[in-house]
């Protein structure tokens, strides 16, 4: 399991960083989304991208499904103001923690 959660965590900052890039970046934020680009596409191709890795890793669809609704949840309310970068990387790390636990 140990294995397991080491690849989720990684994954974590390899989706989050460079595979986010500054369109996406931008691109998902509804308070001030790039003009001419729906914010939703965005944000939802982000979320992808992290629920297709916690599948590759877990083989879990559910698992996946979950990430894909826990992170847009997060960023939404990131971007939204309620907290900032440091509390939204917990809180997906938060999720990684779950996810390990519920794969079990």
């Amino acid at each position: 399991m140990m294995f397991t959660f080491l690849w989720l965590i990684w994954g974590h900052f390899v989706c989050d960083f460079p595979l986010q890039g500054d369109f996406l970046a931008r691109g998902k934020n509804h308070v001030s989304p790039i003009t001419g680009i729906p914010w939703r596409w965005c944000l939802l191709a982000h979320c992808a991208i992290h629920a297709g890795w916690v599948y590759m890793v877990t083989g879990s669809v559910a698992l996946c499904l979950a990430e894909l609704c826990a992170h847009a949840v997060i960023d939404y309310n990131k971007n939204a103001g309620r907290y900032e970068f440091g509390t939204d990387q917990m809180l997906h790390l938060m999720c990684k923690i779950a996810w390990i636990t519920l794969a079990r």
